[in-house]
């Protein structure tokens, strides 16, 4: 038998459990403990022999962008992840680990400290999963490079220019060329990995967008930004190498230089990401079994910015990753769910994509069709009825009422998101997806919100864990519909209507999402990070502050009959 394997025959005389190691009888026995919850007492005779698709199958969560959980949260999921058979954890880390000799880049976040990493080692491994060290070591470090300590080992010297034409001014990227980068990622890495039992590590390593735009400048227009790229990278794997451990990195550079692929070192594992429903998965996986690499897949939930997820693409992008890495013969497959700006969505947004990625990356044939909200539900909610998980299912449905679709966000984020002025008054452009909405589909779309906060609040939780995943759900649906408030009041401004009492009503509906969304962090989450969470709906209110006052001088204005000034008005 495979390692992962078991054989579980049911007969009318006895229960038989065969696997060839112990990893092969937990997973019979988390199968035997589903019969028997779903079987209300009765066990069916049955033989059913099983082994998974992938070797790794896990999840990583995102406890850098400010959402750092409490140890009781980290521990309830880790035994979700469990009964799912997921076996590898990994916790994304940029800041928020207790480094002796860097506080100032963790002070007043909160971090996991080397003791409870350990606690949580022993943890996962009595569970049979793997749990991961996860630092990023060249880019995505503007938390460090924010301190004065840090900043000269920054690429960026001044702005520089994202992806997304956007210029920037925060430097994010370590300085691939200056040996103390180097020496602050051996310093990181000779604190952290002794804290695991696990001999792999993720190093990051993805998204370096200001690399070649500061001090690196000159040696990436004579050499080429990849192959400097590549330099760094092979100095980080000797270290990884040196230190018994294998390295695994994010993979989207090196497809932007496939040259860089045969270069790869061949213990090194390309995590091939991608969050779209039509991420080209077979394309990437092709190129990286052709180079002879061992890699994963790793989709997402599809639940960073967009409050209550995006449930059909979750689906796809899981299911396409299944179905090219069991094809091209990837390694592991790795559940991602990031918290961009400020990681606003709550944790049961992401329990049903989960549920429905631990399920293709054992046997896609068998799973592509099921319904992630039942899977969900014993091992999240704590109960068996799957009515909750169905209604955040349906919220991750509502952005499609819009009919506006955005990539890698939904159109109630980028409402809240996007600054007032700048939405009333947009620049000159053609990809306004403010553009797309009318106050007949807004209106629309609320009314179907309250239809669903009407569902959700007849519901009667059985569990401690169900009564909180109801009260998260309810603020969500109550930030959709405000989403939905707001797009209409940018859309009367536009047509010079805004009023007073609207941006009034919007205050006092964004005080009240702030105060609860201060109570449902502390209840799952330390509060290290709120403050840069919150920040974000500060900043809202902070705006419909302003737009009162620019609306009451208006009105004076016009009583007064005095023309108004250029330029005044909302402002």
């Amino acid at each position: 038998m495979a390692p992962q394997a078991y054989r579980l025959t049911i007969t009318r005389d006895a229960v038989d459990l065969t696997g060839a190691t112990p990893v092969g009888l937990w997973y019979g026995l988390k199968t035997l403990e589903q019969l028997v919850l779903s079987g209300g007492g009765r066990l069916n005779c049955v033989r059913i022999d099983d082994a998974p698709d992938f070797e790794v199958r896990g999840v990583m969560l995102d406890v850098s962008r400010d959402k750092v959980p409490t140890m009781r949260t980290l521990k309830r999921l880790i035994d979700g992840f469990a009964r799912l058979r997921l076996n590898q954890l990994q916790l994304y880390t940029e800041h928020t680990f207790a480094y002796r000799r860097h506080r100032t880049a963790w002070r007043g976040a909160s971090p996991l400290t080397a003791a409870e990493v350990r606690k949580l080692d022993r943890f996962c491994t009595e569970r049979f999963i793997e749990l991961v060290p996860n630092q990023n070591c060249f880019g995505h470090m503007e938390r460090w490079l924010r301190h004065a300590r840090y900043r000269p080992l920054s690429e960026a010297t001044g702005p520089w220019t994202d992806p997304w034409g956007r210029t920037r001014t925060a430097p994010a990227t370590l300085n691939p060329l200056d040996p103390r980068s180097l020496a602050l990622v051996r310093s990181l890495l000779d604190e952290l990995l002794p804290q695991f039992a696990s001999r792999r590590v993720n190093v990051g390593f993805d998204e370096t967008f200001e690399l070649g735009q500061g001090r690196s400048r000159d040696a990436c227009r004579r050499r080429g930004v990849g192959a400097v790229y590549l330099d760094f990278l092979l100095k980080v794997h000797r270290l990884v190498r040196s230190r018994g451990h294998r390295m695994h990195f994010w993979a989207d550079i090196v497809h932007q230089h496939p040259r860089l692929i045969p270069r790869l070192p061949r213990d090194a594992v390309p995590l091939e990401w991608g969050y779209e429903a039509d991420h080209p998965f077979d394309a990437h996986g092709a190129a990286l079994a052709k180079a002879g690499l061992r890699f994963y897949v790793c989709p997402g939930t599809s639940t960073w910015c967009s409050f209550a997820g995006r449930t059909e693409n979750a689906r796809r992008n899981l299911l396409s990753a299944a179905i090219a890495g069991r094809k091209h013969g990837a390694d592991g497959f790795l559940i991602t769910d990031w918290g961009d700006l400020g990681h606003r969505q709550y944790l049961p947004a992401s329990y049903g994509p989960i549920a429905y990625g631990a399920a293709v990356s054992w046997c896609a044939a068998a799973n592509r069709d099921l319904d992630e909200t039942v899977a969900a539900s014993e091992p999240f909610f704590d109960e068996a009825r799957p009515d909750l998980a169905t209604l955040w299912s349906a919220a991750g449905k509502l952005y499609r009422q819009t009919g506006v679709t955005l990539k890698n966000k939904t159109i109630f984020f980028h409402i809240m998101q996007t600054p007032l002025q700048t939405a009333i008054r947009p620049p000159e452009r053609r990809d306004d997806p403010l553009a797309g909405l009318t106050p007949a589909r807004l209106a629309a779309t609320e009314r179907a919100i309250r239809q669903l906060r009407r569902s959700s609040a007849r519901v009667r939780p059985g569990s401690s864990e169900a009564v909180l995943a109801q009260r998260e759900l309810l603020v969500t649906l109550d930030v959709l519909a405000h989403a939905c408030r707001r797009a209409a009041a940018i859309v009367d401004a536009r047509r010079g209507r805004a009023r007073a009492a609207t941006w009034r009503e919007l205050a006092s509906s964004i005080r009240r999402i702030i105060s609860d969304h201060r109570a449902l962090w502390m209840a799952r989450n330390r509060p290290g990070g709120f403050s840069g969470s919150v920040s974000h709906y500060q900043r809202n209110l902070d705006e419909y502050r302003a737009a009162m006052r620019g609306a009451a001088s208006s009105m004076r204005q016009i009583r007064s009959r005095a023309p108004a000034p250029a330029g005044t008005g909302l402002w």
